[in-house]
C-alpha cells in the first residue's frame, strides 16, 4: 500500500516578529498619542527656575497646569503653531489664579505670576503696599519668610494679602523701598491682565512695562494647580542618591493657592 506524500512545511518566526515589532510600534503610538492629548487639551507639567513666586513657589518645584481652565488659544498647541486666533471655550481667569503665559514681548518664553489686575483695572503700588481701583488691598504681617543660601540665612518681612476677590495669599517685601515699591498707575487695557510676582521686590512682572506689561488673554496657556515634585535649588532630578535628603517632602502633591 502507498504511504500517501504530504509537503514538508517549515515554519519561520520571522511572521511573529515581524507581529510583535508592529504591535510595539502600535502602543508606542497610542501612548504617544494619549500623551499629546493630555497635554494639549488636559495638564501639562512646568518647572519654577526663578524666586519670583517665593513663597508660594520655589525654585525646584515641578507642578501641573490645567490647559482646560481658560480654554484653549494656539499656545495650547504643541510648538505653538498661529493656526487660529483668540480663544476656544473661553473662561476667563480670576484675580488670585496663579498662571503660566507666554511673555507678549518674546512669546516662546513661559512666565509664571498671579493674576493681580483685571481688564480695566488701576493697579498701583504706593510704598509697598497694592492698590486696586484706588482702594489699598488689605494686608497683615505675619512671620518673617527664613531664605537660606548657601549657608547665608536671611530673614525676609511676609504678608498675608486678601485680594477683592477674597483670595489670601502671601507676599514677600525684600526692602522697605524697592525699585516698584512706588509706581505710577497701571490702567489694564481690554483682554489683557495685570500680572505680579509674590516675591514682590525679586519679580519681574507686569509693573515693567518694556519685560513683561500687561498679557493678552490669548498668552494664557493654563492654571497652576499642583506640586507633584519638589527638590531644593541645585540638586538635578536625575542625581536620585540625593533624593532622601534634597526631596522637599513636604511640598508634594500640595494645591497651589
Amino acid at each position: 500500500m502507498a504511504m500517501e506524500k504530504r509537503p514538508i512545511s517549515v515554519t519561520s518566526e520571522r511572521p511573529r516578529q515581524e507581529s510583535g515589532f508592529a504591535e510595539l510600534w502600535r502602543v508606542l503610538i497610542q501612548a504617544a498619542v494619549i500623551a499629546l492629548v493630555i497635554r494639549t487639551f488636559l495638564f501639562q507639567p512646568f518647572n519654577i527656575p526663578s524666586g519670583s513666586m517665593k513663597a508660594t513657589l520655589l525654585i525646584g518645584d515641578y507642578l501641573f497646569v490645567s490647559k482646560y481652565s481658560y480654554g484653549f488659544s494656539h499656545y495650547s498647541l504643541p510648538f505653538s503653531p498661529p493656526l487660529f486666533s483668540g480663544r476656544i471655550l473661553a473662561s476667563p481667569p480670576q484675580r488670585g489664579d496663579v498662571v503660566v503665559f507666554r511673555l507678549p514681548r518674546e512669546d516662546t518664553t513661559d512666565y509664571i505670576k498671579r493674576v493681580i489686575g483685571l481688564p480695566g483695572d488701576r493697579i498701583q503700588m504706593i510704598h509697598g503696599v497694592l492698590n486696586i481701583n484706588g482702594e489699598p488691598v488689605k494686608r497683615e504681617r505675619i512671620d518673617d519668610y527664613v531664605m537660606d543660601d548657601d549657608g547665608v540665612v536671611q530673614r525676609v518681612k511676609r504678608y498675608k494679602e486678601t485680594l477683592p476677590s477674597g483670595v489670601v495669599h502671601t507676599t514677600l517685601d525684600l526692602t522697605d523701598n524697592g525699585f516698584y515699591d512706588n509706581t505710577p498707575v497701571y490702567t489694564v487695557p481690554p483682554d489683557h491682565y495685570f500680572m505680579m510676582g509674590d516675591n514682590r521686590d525679586n519679580s519681574t512682572d507686569s509693573r515693567v512695562l518694556s519685560a513683561v506689561g500687561y498679557v493678552p488673554y490669548e498668552n494664557i496657556v493654563g492654571k497652576a494647580q499642583i506640586i507633584f515634585f519638589s527638590i531644593k535649588d541645585g540638586t538635578h532630578v536625575w542625581e536620585v542618591w540625593r533624593w532622601p535628603w534634597d526631596v522637599r517632602w513636604n511640598r508634594m502633591f500640595t494645591l497651589v493657592r
